[in-house]
């Protein structure tokens, strides 16, 4: 049965489907309707009364949009479509009056601000407003909360949508934020004055419509139409949420979130949203070599001759891809090593994907299906510091009906979830169970690097496909590293290659921070911070980081997506690619390409599916062959969800946020 009803809006008549609010209604006609409270991811609340409109033969007064359905509003005389008007006399009185009342405690604080220029009660003052107040008596104000280091709070500022109390609760799965007292004394605040305890709190930063939360880090520093915006994708977890980075100048100023529904809906991490900071610290602004066991700065001619020599030297060669490098970084890199008989790895914290098999290294399933999924099984991987984003969406699914099973050691997820067992072993006793129930439903199983780095990581992603084929499930493998998916896809694996780097007397490290090289090699090492990786470099090549070149990454469904430059990279540092290029020149074997734009269309040449950016594929690869699971608890990898990349352990903000974290998980002691 059809849905679907007719109505009239301002005069034009249109066919919506009924369950739509009358909001949701305008707004597909193309017509605004403004608001405070209503945002189309959270809750209706209903408090602020902005979207009021006219719904004729309807009551004498008028509706509020974001509160009523379609279904609801009564046809006209003789079974007319209903007739609602967003512009009549009644409704631009009734605005102006809620727009009166919303200002009779708002400080003018615009010229001071932080929000200036981009605040919706500034703007929708001015679109429907009125420029005299009848309001006379002083103005109230309220207390300032702490949250913590991220959310300046101004709470005189504060209009009362509870924006910020229906994420923390909804989406981020708090329970810290409230609404206290009556009337003028209402206000909102967090519970006993704590700070906020999520890792995806800076949203309520763009969700609130005034000045009242605005980012602490970025306060003061400049105002919006300073900063160049630049669209691009987040590498701190490999969900590939899609940011906009905004520059003043040649510093990054912050990060923003850009909606797709495919991966990030609207909200990103607080790592995501803070780690701007990193980006200047700690930087790799020169080449170096290192003489008589100290780096000493070098040209980048010395410093190329003297890598394309080891290089051209080398009996056992082998290249290391990092976490963070681009889908062309990795390619390029595996040209030059494979081109001189050497061995190219990407998996560097050892985890068992097979390098031929996509639906195995990537899955079948998408980020979006967990949406619709009745049934999600989580094994080995904590998705709250994993990618905390796409733990939000579980949540989501789990607050309309999902049932959650965990295999590996049970946490706090935000979200209730059955305990299934701490060891990997539960698979082997789920496969000799009868699945009919579940293959009646849509389910998705995510299996995380907690899993599949053990030694029996291949045995247990076999197990894991095996149960999503008996149960019909759509399978997802939950990467942890931004480049890994782009960097298998190129190829840039060897079977034996963690064997053969620890013999290698030169070993190529494109960015891999994560790992600790034995001495002995000569290490070649290109990246962006001095981490772990520079401090064991006896050749170090200054690389741009992920906001410093545009980049091909492949998020953990698969989905390539592009990264574009917003701004340069410091110093005598170049971008990634080139500096391969480069090398390659120096060594008298250059590799066939001199732009960006040559190398993409060898790798699409190469990959086609490349190619389509922000497109999942359909991924094929045979059933794995089932292996023996050993026993032993399942573990994330992640125990420290701030420091996670050499970017994050630059950042001042990060160690503040992970000494804090820290702090909370140690235990009170009462005092004696």
């Amino acid at each position: 049965m059809s849905t679907l009803r007719k109505i009239v809006i301002d005069g034009k008549e249109v066919e919506v489907e009924g369950a739509l609010t009358l909001i949701q209604a305008c707004e597909e006609v193309g017509v605004e309707i403004p608001r405070f409270c209503y945002h189309e991811r959270l809750s209706i609340a209903g408090n602020c009364r902005m979207c009021l409109v006219e719904v004729v033969g309807g009551p004498p007064k008028p509706a509020a949009s974001c509160a009523m359905q379609v279904k609801d509003l009564r046809p006209g005389p003789e079974g007319a479509p209903p007739v609602i008007k967003t512009n009549s006399p009644m409704v631009k009185k009734a605005r102006e009056g809620v727009m009166e009342f919303l200002l009779i405690n708002h400080p003018l604080d615009c010229p001071i601000c932080d929000q200036g220029g981009e605040c919706d009660l500034q703007d929708q003052a001015m679109a429907y407003g009125v420029d005299f107040s009848r309001f006379r008596e002083p103005k109230r104000a309220a207390t300032d909360l702490d949250l913590g280091p991220l959310v300046e709070t101004h709470m005189t500022r504060c209009i009362s949508c509870t924006r910020c109390v229906r994420f923390t609760t909804e989406v981020a799965g708090i329970a810290q934020m409230g609404q206290t007292g009556r009337g003028e004394d209402s206000e909102i605040t967090s519970y006993l004055g704590e700070t906020l305890d999520s890792n995806l709190q800076g949203n309520i930063i763009d969700l609130c419509p005034v000045g009242a939360l605005v980012s602490k880090p970025y306060a003061f520093t400049a105002r919006p139409w300073e900063l160049t915006k630049t669209e691009s994708i987040d590498v701190m977890d490999a969900l590939g949420s899609s940011i906009r980075v905004d520059t003043k100048g040649r510093e990054v100023m912050r990060f923003l979130p850009l909606n797709h529904d495919g991966t990030n809906e609207e909200w990103i991490s607080d790592k995501t949203r803070f780690v701007w900071d990193g980006l200047r610290r700690q930087r790799l602004d020169k080449p170096y070599i290192r003489e008589n066991g100290k780096l000493r700065p070098a040209t980048w001619p010395e410093a190329l001759g003297k890598a394309a020599d080891a290089i051209k030297g080398a009996s056992n060669l082998a290249g290391l891809v990092g976490d963070l490098a681009p889908v062309e970084a990795a390619y390029a890199l595996k040209q030059l090593i494979e081109g001189q008989g050497g061995i190219v790895e990407c998996r560097t914290d050892g985890a068992k994907l097979p390098s031929d098999n996509r639906a195995a290294y990537v899955g079948t399933a998408r980020i979006e299906d967990i949406d619709t999924a009745q049934a999600i099984m989580l094994i080995g991987t904590n998705p709250r510091l994993e990618a905390p984003v796409l733990n939000a969406r579980i949540r989501k699914a789990w607050s309309r009906g999902a049932s959650v099973g965990v295999i590996g050691e049970m946490v706090d997820l935000t979200y209730e979830a059955n305990h299934i067992g701490t060891d990997a072993t539960v698979i082997d006793d789920l496969l000799k169970r009868d699945h009919s129930e579940v293959q009646e439903k849509p389910s998705v199983i995510i299996v995380g690097m907690g899993a599949l780095t053990r030694g029996d990581g291949a045995a247990i992603l076999a197990g894991a496909q095996a149960l999503a084929e008996s149960t019909k499930s759509g399978l997802l493998i939950l990467h942890t590293a931004a480049g890994r998916v782009g960097a298998m896809d190129v190829g840039a694996t060897n079977p034996d290659a963690m064997a053969a780097i620890d013999g290698a007397d030169v070993i190529y490290n494109l960015g891999a921070d994560e790992i600790d090289i034995a001495d002995g090699a000569f290490v070649i090492y290109q990246g962006s911070h001095g981490d772990r990786g520079a401090h064991r470099a006896d050749v170090i090549l200054p690389g741009a980081a992920y906001t410093e070149e545009g980049g091909l990454f492949v998020n953990t469904e698969g989905r390539p997506q592009l990264a574009a430059r917003a701004s340069f990279a410091p110093g005598e540092a170049k971008e990634n690619w080139a500096i391969l290029r480069a090398l390659s020149g120096e060594m008298g074997d250059a590799l066939p390409f001199d732009s960006l734009a040559a190398l993409r269309n060898q790798i699409v040449k190469a990959h086609p599916h490349l190619g389509d950016v922000d497109e999942v594929a359909e991924n094929a690869g045979d059933a794995l062959e089932q292996g023996q699971i050993e026993g032993g608890t399942l573990t994330s990898p992640i125990t420290d969800f701030y420091l996670t990349n050499p970017i994050a352990r630059s950042s001042q903000l990060m160690a503040e946020l992970s000494a804090n974290a820290k702090a909370r998980k140690t235990e009170a002691m009462a005092a004696e």
